[in-house]
């Protein structure tokens, strides 16, 4: 199945995408801002042939759900009666900062890698799910 992985934000939203066999997360896009974001988003999944969706959930390090979370939540909402397939969540805490250490040797500027740091999240997401998914 293909999934496509966002780490929404109010001003980057990063995507990922996984290869049918479930087994590759790549970093895809960032989107910047949020004028057209659940269009730009239905575009890239109808292009990709996206099965699904896997949203990363910011939970607070105790699991409780924050304001950011109910943000997520209601981001949730609107993509699943705009695309019309499943929508799942990952814990995202700590992806950033994971994502921040796989980018960090790459040979980029430092504005390139915080433009592609967003992407890599997802693909960080993305991979968790996965794995996760797989172990069950």
């Amino acid at each position: 199945m293909r999934y496509l992985a966002i780490d929404y934000g109010d001003k980057h939203t990063g995507l990922a995408i996984c290869d049918p066999g479930e087994t590759i997360a790549s970093p895809l896009t960032v989107i910047d801002g949020q004028k057209d974001l659940l269009d730009k988003i239905a575009r890239i999944a109808t292009a990709e042939n996206v099965e699904a969706i896997v949203l990363g959930m910011p939970l607070n390090m105790d699991d409780s759900t924050g304001p950011r979370a109910r943000i997520v939540l209601g981001f949730a909402e609107k993509l699943k009666s705009r695309l019309a397939i499943p929508v799942h969540f990952q814990d995202e805490r700590l992806t950033t900062f994971g994502a921040e250490e796989k980018i960090s040797p790459a040979d980029l500027t430092r504005k390139k890698k915080k433009k592609r740091l967003d992407a890599v999240a997802a693909a960080q997401i993305l991979e968790d799910f996965l794995e996760q998914k797989a172990s069950k």
